[in-house]
């Protein structure tokens, strides 16, 4: 496991990083004021998260006039999804060789 993956495992470990990950794949970017709305929890909040999830590769922040928004990124989520699927496998593999002990002997 790389040191990518354990830092995007880690920011996707919090519901609330979760939460933002999963509005923010939607497709659109959004501001930190767009983000809060339905979070239940303070914009200062919203903004800590935030930065956890940039710091892992998650996000990328854009500045544009007033306003900052935050947009995912698909690479560290896609490598994430790989890792998980390769862990998958092996269960598989483990399981069928454990069905065809159990039914041969």
């Amino acid at each position: 496991m790389s040191d990518t993956q354990v830092s995007t495992f880690a920011a996707l470990g919090d519901t609330t990083r979760l939460s933002l990950v999963r509005r923010l794949g939607r497709g659109s970017r959004l501001n930190v004021s767009q983000l809060t709305v339905g979070t239940g929890v303070s914009r200062q909040a919203v903004t800590k998260h935030l930065a956890v999830l940039q710091e892992a590769g998650i996000v990328s922040r854009t500045e544009a006039g007033r306003h900052t928004f935050y947009e995912l990124r698909g690479e560290p989520l896609l490598e994430a999804g790989s890792f998980l699927t390769r862990i998958a496998a092996g269960w598989d593999e483990a399981l069928e060789r454990l069905r065809t002990h159990v039914e041969v002997g």
